[in-house]
């Protein structure tokens, strides 16, 4: 981790769907990459931008970032000196739990804006973040619920069905996904992986980044940190971690995982630990 920089990862005292992030990055960039859960991130200082669905959005201190599951995105500092922040990252169920309760339409909850400015639910984030981190399950279960639900009521809507065209070789893509799944430790190369497909290295690439918007490589990358991730909530080592999943060594495990979860994986094993 650079000079400057801290972070803590950890799981939510009270619900266990929940993940929370600590962090203070100066030159720490993300990866492009997706979370199959939401990110909710409180900015309290400098700035944050990233690339999301096609745009570069900033958001600065009190400001609210909503990153949607499945949504390929980046995370870099916005200004010198880069930027301090909370996340929770929410399941999609623990979110479509309260949205129920709350006899929101059914579907799964959608934020259309990236970023919002409401300094009352930022006092709630930072009041649920700290209440979690000190491990007070029932002030950190109360406080996040009632988070959740302002900002399902406020700025949610239903996720949108584009009608948009088949798209063209969408089983090749597919077929070359299954192909890196099944050999995540030891994976073909491209020429090889679009040979057992029937297409060409370009073309499946192309094929590939359009249907799961990311290219075959940082997909199986962010597909081994996913494994990783697991497997190191079971118990096991950053260098057994790094064997299994196929990575050179344990270096290597560290640089892809902080770039995708934002800590270490030792850091990551010891508080994401119970």
């Amino acid at each position: 981790m650079g000079a400057g920089e801290t972070a803590r990862f950890w799981r939510h005292p009270a619900l266990p769907d929940v993940d929370l992030l600590r962090a203070r990055f100066v030159d720490h960039r993300y990866a492009r990459h997706t979370h199959d859960a939401y990110a909710i991130a409180l900015i309290r200082d400098g700035v944050e931008q990233w690339w999301y669905r096609g745009d570069v959005v900033r958001a600065g201190a009190g400001g609210i970032g909503l990153v949607n599951p499945d949504t390929v995105h980046t995370g870099e500092p916005g200004v010198p000196g880069g930027w301090a922040y909370r996340v929770l990252y929410p399941s999609v169920p623990a979110l479509r739990s309260v949205a129920d309760e709350l006899r929101l339409p059914p579907g799964t909850p959608w934020f259309p804006e990236p970023v919002v400015d409401d300094p009352q639910l930022a006092r709630l984030l930072l009041s649920a973040h700290q209440a979690a981190e000190t491990g007070d399950a029932l002030a950190a279960s109360e406080l996040t619920r009632e988070l959740f639900a302002g900002l399902l009521t406020r700025y949610a809507g239903r996720r949108p069905t584009l009608a948009t065209p088949a798209r063209r070789n969408a089983h090749l893509a597919v077929r070359a996904r299954d192909l890196l799944l099944d050999r995540i430790a030891a994976p073909p190369s491209l020429d090889e992986l679009a040979a057992q497909v029937g297409t060409g290295p370009f073309a499946l690439t192309r094929t590939f980044r359009s249907h799961f918007g990311l290219p075959p490589h940082a997909f199986l990358t962010q597909h081994r940190v996913g494994v990783a991730r697991r497997l190191l909530d079971g118990g096991a080592t950053p260098a057994e971690v790094a064997a299994t999943v196929g990575f050179v060594d344990q270096a290597h495990l560290t640089r892809h995982f902080r770039r995708i979860v934002g800590v270490p994986p030792g850091a990551y094993r010891r508080q994401h630990a119970g």
